[in-house]
């Protein structure tokens, strides 16, 4: 009898010593690929245009490794259970960006256009203060919950960033796109930034209205259309995107902000029709 009463709270505590998997080694072999990958498609360039090995292959493979060693460390030691492939997708995504643009420093065209071999090198300097201020953020931001206080101050400070290339004197209209302003030598995209702020302004509102958005009025050819008045956010994100392309020329940002906010709609309320409207709004704005 004593020995069936002791039994449950044995398990008990056995499965509660257990605890959740970090997959932070999942992490680091995920990373070693997402270094490896670039690295040989560096090598394939060099092999493509030269017949042999690009002389900064090493010194390459070695920057991107470290800034990724180093993000890895951070996210080890301040966030352990944050998921396993953000990072490795994120360091792909930029190691191939990297490539892809020191290819082009190989073109005779871009040589004409900007000095020979400076776009990459300053590309892989974004990088390290990209992963700076990576760092910052998980060692400052202990609770991501406290950015929803600032819901509506990210949708006026993204629509401010969206808006900056417009102002005359700042703005830069460089191959027929305004997206760019130029401060003090530099030129930078005011809209790059302008996403992870729409990011915070999206998950925010999500938070507070996706039971009302995954209501449904009726159902149509398989499919829950939403009620009439659950479609303002969208039509009015939508309304933006179009202006965005209008007046700044930019169809790839504009279709970007409005498919990140649809697929978010997607993930908060789980309803198909949201991916359906969202796509064909996307058509019917581009035309």
């Amino acid at each position: 009898m004593s020995s069936t009463t002791n039994s449950p709270t044995h398990h008990t505590s056995t499965i509660g010593s257990i605890g959740t998997p970090s997959r932070r080694n999942t992490e680091l072999a995920l990373l070693v690929f997402a270094v490896v990958i670039p690295v040989f498609a560096y090598a394939n360039v060099g092999l493509a245009i030269n017949e042999e090995v690009p002389s900064g292959l090493l010194s390459y493979g070695l920057g991107l490794g470290l800034l990724a060693g180093v993000a890895h460390l951070v996210v080890r030691k301040f966030a352990p259970y944050a998921d396993p492939l953000l990072l490795p997708v994120a360091t792909l995504l930029n190691g191939l960006g990297l490539v892809a643009i020191w290819r082009l420093d190989q073109s005779k065209l871009l040589q004409r256009i900007e000095q020979a071999g400076t776009a990459a090198p300053r590309q892989l300097l974004y990088t390290a203060m990209g992963i700076a201020l990576f760092v910052v953020v998980l060692v400052f931001l202990k609770d991501h919950r406290v950015l929803q206080r600032y819901t509506y101050i990210s949708m006026v400070g993204a629509l401010f960033l969206l808006l900056l290339p417009l102002v005359p004197g700042l703005g830069q209209n460089i191959y027929g796109a305004k997206i760019w302003i130029s401060v003090a030598g530099f030129s930078i995209q005011p809209g790059e930034f302008a996403k992870i702020v729409l990011a915070i302004f999206f998950a925010g509102y999500l938070m507070v209205k996706r039971d009302a958005l995954a209501l449904a009025s009726r159902r149509v050819l398989g499919l829950y259309l939403p009620r009439g008045r659950d479609l303002g956010p969208i039509i009015v994100v939508w309304i933006i995107s179009i202006l965005i392309l209008v007046f700044e020329t930019d169809l790839g940002t504009s279709l970007l902000f409005f498919g990140m906010f649809v697929i978010m709609l997607y993930v908060a309320t789980e309803r198909t029709s949201w991916i359906v409207f969202g796509m064909l709004m996307s058509a019917a704005g581009a035309v």
